[in-house]
């Protein structure tokens, strides 16, 4: 069963839908039967598409709108998209079918963004502009939303097409109502209340695997490593807690501007910055990203082990940990970078002066809040 994407084939589809279609062309060439789901927008917690919506109406109070956002889309919700693959896995006549499927609603993706923000209680203002470069609105969007510049472009390139179902034969064969696009965003919007969000589109590893390495698989220690601690009588257990908060609603906890600036160029020039979130708010697991990094390991109250996956003249790594030390404990946060090159040592050197700010009011802050 292959998810794919819709658009009227007879049309000039974007780089990213035809590719999409060329998937379920090749595998449809199989020996083994291959059935077709083709969905526009998916909506739901987690959700790539979602998250550019929420972010854009959450953060821009006025919208330089192209023509393209008159562009027409049946959107759907994840959980109407799951009834619909375990529907055919069990309905055997669809085996090796292909077929349209999509929400309750057809909209213009301007109707999209104005419908989200009234969830939100937001008032916002478009205005409608000649230019309709893809490209120059997918920057835009990578800068204001967490999803990085890469993948909204992509995304973002489906835009100039019109995304609707061409037949509803499957609504004949796997029969329910589906929910319209203001129950999606409600229900995604609960998931998140509740803190509740199952996966996210930042599960995904990037494309360059190496970014996958781990601290301890590395042939020789990390060429560079700074060391910041403080000792504090606060449990463990409660400064444990502090750490496993940041990256999210608290941010990293820092008012420093040199942190913010820093999140800034990385999200600019390097395609994802602080602004990518986390999937949870108050609870981590191994492989969760926060932020540019993602959880490496985790031991409860003892230690938080972060991998960087951004492009960087070298790899890196950012290490917390709680030790006791007599009536007390030592809190420590501990920059690792691994670099060869001449560019790598640079990076290095330029930003250790204000790493000595960063992570020193960092770890100050933790046990604040602890």
């Amino acid at each position: 069963i292959y998810l794919g994407a819709l658009g009227d084939i007879r049309s000039k589809l974007s780089p990213h839908l035809r590719s999409r279609t060329k998937v379920a062309e090749e595998l449809q060439q199989g020996h083994v039967p291959v059935t077709v789901l083709r969905a526009a927008m998916i909506i739901g917690s987690g959700s790539a598409s979602y998250e550019i919506i929420k972010n854009l109406v959450k953060t821009i109070p006025i919208f330089l709108v192209p023509r393209w956002v008159n562009n027409k889309c049946q959107p759907i919700a994840v959980t109407d998209v799951i009834k619909y693959l375990v529907g055919v896995l069990e309905v055997p006549e669809t085996s090796g079918e292909s077929y349209d499927i999509g929400g309750k609603d057809i909209l213009t993706y301007k109707k999209m963004l104005k419908i989200c923000a009234e969830m939100y209680n937001l008032k916002r203002i478009f205005i409608p502009l000649p230019v309709s470069n893809i490209v120059f609105f997918s920057y835009l969007a990578g800068i204001f939303t967490p999803v990085p510049a890469q993948l909204t472009r992509y995304l973002m390139g489906g835009l100039k097409n019109e995304v609707v179902c061409q037949n509803s034969i499957i609504k004949n064969i796997i029969s329910f109502d589906c929910l319209t696009y203001k129950e999606a965003i409600i229900r995604a919007m609960s998931r998140e209340e509740q803190d509740k969000i199952s996966t996210r589109w930042s599960g995904a590893y990037p494309p360059a695997h190496e970014l996958a390495i781990k601290l301890n698989e590395l042939k020789e220690a990390p060429m560079y490593t700074a060391y910041y601690y403080l000792y504090t009588e606060k449990k463990a257990s409660t400064l444990f807690r502090s750490i496993s908060m940041i990256g999210g609603k608290e941010g990293w906890f820092s008012n420093n501007w040199m942190w913010r600036l820093r999140g800034i160029i990385d999200k600019i020039f390097m395609g994802v910055g602080d602004s990518r979130g986390r999937k949870n708010q108050y609870s981590l697991i191994i492989n969760d990203v926060i932020g540019f990094w993602r959880i490496e390991d985790l031991q409860p109250s003892k230690r938080l082990l972060l991998r960087a996956e951004m492009k960087l003249p070298g790899k890196a790594w950012l290490e917390f940990y709680i030790k006791d030390e007599g009536d007390k404990r030592k809190l420590a946060v501990i920059p690792y970078f691994h670099t060869k090159t001449i560019a790598g040592k640079l990076y290095w050197y330029f930003f250790l002066p204000f790493h000595e700010i960063i992570f020193n009011d960092l770890i100050k802050q933790i046990e604040n809040k602890s």
